[in-house]
């Protein structure tokens, strides 16, 4: 494990490299080791799923000011689930700076979800300890809030209903949704949708599946309607 890589990677350097050693310690190498001196990444996972949450919480009140409270709840909580923390975990390739158990490590344990979403965490905290919030914010500045701001999370929004609530206050107007595209294979399917108000096209929106791309269509129409 060269975590001076993954620091030239990330441009961080921590000024406790104990600390980032047991952000990528998992509990099966610790076990495996009782009489040497490690520490798990359970407590600065903890720590770092509070911070992740205010991080984001923080982002969202001052990016999204039209959003209702539940709806920035529910954003939220598709940004900081396990799917996307394994996904941000993956695109850093976290994985490969795991310190595991030999059983652990057999299994499969660098590609298991639970624990790239808790190493994503516990980078977190660690960052965090080390480095104070500002720190944390830069990171999550370059490596997490760009993927709200592309609507990796729409799936989330039910952006498809607060339009039609828009358009339905014009009774005159009326909305249909489209696939204009479909490519590539079966098993990596691109849909492109267009959301049309009373003939004509509002907004495009691209995804993996047609429910996707009609949610992010209806975001983009959103962005620009005007009653």
């Amino acid at each position: 494990m060269n975590l001076s890589q993954l620091e030239k990677q990330l441009d961080i350097t921590f000024n406790d490299q104990r600390l980032l050693k047991q952000a990528f310690t998992h509990s099966s190498y610790v076990n495996e080791r009782r009489e040497e001196d490690f520490s798990d990444n359970e407590r600065l996972e903890f720590l770092g799923d509070a911070v992740l949450e205010l991080g984001v919480s923080q982002y969202l009140y001052k990016q999204k000011d039209r959003l209702a409270e539940g709806d920035l709840t529910k954003l939220r909580a598709s940004i900081v689930c396990e799917p996307s923390l394994v996904e941000f975990s993956r695109d850093l390739k976290f994985g490969d700076y795991l310190l595991l158990g030999k059983g652990e490590e057999q299994s499969g344990g660098r590609e298991r979800s639970a624990i790239l979403a808790d190493v994503f965490e516990a980078f977190l905290g660690a960052l965090y300890l080390d480095q104070g919030y500002d720190v944390v914010i830069q990171f999550l500045r370059q490596y997490v809030y760009p993927k709200i701001t592309t609507g990796a999370f729409s799936h989330a929004m039910d952006y498809k209903s607060n339009l039609q609530e828009k358009v339905q206050q014009n009774r005159h107007h009326s909305i249909e949704y489209v696939i204009a595209e479909e490519k590539g294979p079966s098993h990596d399917k691109e849909f492109i949708a267009h959301v049309m108000i009373n003939g004509h096209i509002s907004g495009e929106g691209t995804g993996h599946t047609k429910k996707e791309a009609e949610q992010r269509a209806a975001k983009h129409a959103l962005d620009t309607y005007e009653t």
